[in-house]
């Protein structure tokens, strides 16, 4: 695995701990934020591996992360919707008001970033024993 990745990989594990930490003090709002981040790194991770590809606008990274990996069914589509709703979710926690973002909404996020964190790994790393 490349550097840059594996730094990303490493920020993305943060982005959880954070958005766990922030749930566990009723943070439900902003927690969605560091869980989408988690997934945002992620999805840069795998492309900066995969395709050397540096992009650093979220709509960009969403779009080339679901060319790239989601179409092509390298990685399960779930985690390209799951991407494109939490971009959603963190917009509206940074900036709504009565957002109706609560705990369980928050929880079930960053349940989905570990899955997508894990899934990342073990692609990247299924990858790198291919060579």
């Amino acid at each position: 695995m490349k550097d840059y990745s594996s730094k990303l990989l490493s920020k993305a594990l943060d982005a959880i701990e954070g958005a766990e930490a922030l749930l566990n003090i009723d943070k439900a709002e902003i927690a969605v934020g560091r869980a989408y981040y988690s997934m945002f790194y992620v999805a840069e991770a795998l492309l900066y591996n995969e395709f050397d590809v540096k992009l650093n606008q979220h709509g960009q990274v969403i779009a080339a992360y679901g060319k790239n990996f989601a179409k092509t069914k390298a990685l399960d589509p779930k985690f390209h919707r799951w991407l494109r709703d939490g971009f959603d979710k963190r917009i509206s926690g940074d900036y709504g008001v009565d957002t109706g973002i609560e705990d369980d909404i928050a929880a079930n996020m960053i349940n989905q970033a570990r899955e997508f964190l894990e899934a990342a790994q073990e692609y990247l790393q299924n990858s790198a024993d291919e060579e």
